[in-house]
């Protein structure tokens, strides 16, 4: 069976190369590709295929920010994470966002078109040394770095900021969060006040850059 694919990646180059992989397979089909979060988001919803191929780092929430938008509407799109980046926290965040798996940007085109055709087919996939640090994760004994800017923030404002990071406009999340537009609009000056960050897009990239989107 055909297995269609959408290629999330900001790198052109890097993205065009996957394309041509999956092009010589006979299993694929790639139905669509972005360069961006917001794009992503809109071309995954109208095209809904089988399986996202999603870059972790890109600017506007991304990875994170494509499969959170995604999954709301389309909760059976299967989501591979590909990244250049190993770290425990990269690939904890994207495992809970909904990701399958998650693998970098050193695997061969045989092993990805293997990992991309497992995850199609309800495995988890990673890359060999990241498995452990998602059964770390899961067991509680990765250690939480401390970070003084987020502790200022109340528990409150720290779901505001996640929520505001992911794109989300203030009616949404009011709604998301039971409370007011004022309320959000409150908890967002304070938030920015404390950071010291005078816009959303600041504080869409501060938060990103802590991944804590």
């Amino acid at each position: 069976m055909t297995v269609r694919v959408f290629l999330v990646d900001d790198h052109e180059l890097f993205l065009s190369g996957v394309r041509g992989e999956l092009a010589d397979r006979d299993r694929f089909d790639v139905a669509g590709w972005a360069t961006d979060v917001d794009d992503a988001v809109a071309a995954i919803r109208r095209l809904v295929p089988d399986i996202v191929l999603v870059d972790v780092h890109m600017p506007g929430g991304g990875g994170l920010s494509v499969i959170r938008n995604v999954t709301e509407t389309h909760p059976d799109i299967r989501f591979l994470a590909l990244s250049v980046s190993d770290a425990p926290e990269d690939v904890i965040a994207m495992i809970r966002a909904g990701a399958r798996g998650y693998v970098t940007k050193t695997i061969a085109g045989d092993e990805l078109a293997d990992a991309l055709a497992r995850t199609a087919d309800g495995d988890a996939v990673f890359s060999p040394r990241l498995a452990g640090f998602v059964l770390d994760a899961f067991a509680g004994t990765l250690p939480q770095p401390d970070d003084p800017e987020l502790d200022q923030l109340t528990p409150r404002e720290r779901e505001v900021l996640r929520q505001i990071a992911r794109g989300h406009t203030y009616k949404q999340v009011a709604r998301r969060l039971s409370i007011s537009v004022k309320t959000v609009e409150t908890h967002v000056s304070a938030v920015l006040r404390k950071l010291q960050l005078s816009s959303r897009h600041e504080l869409a990239r501060w938060a990103t850059d802590r991944r804590i989107v």
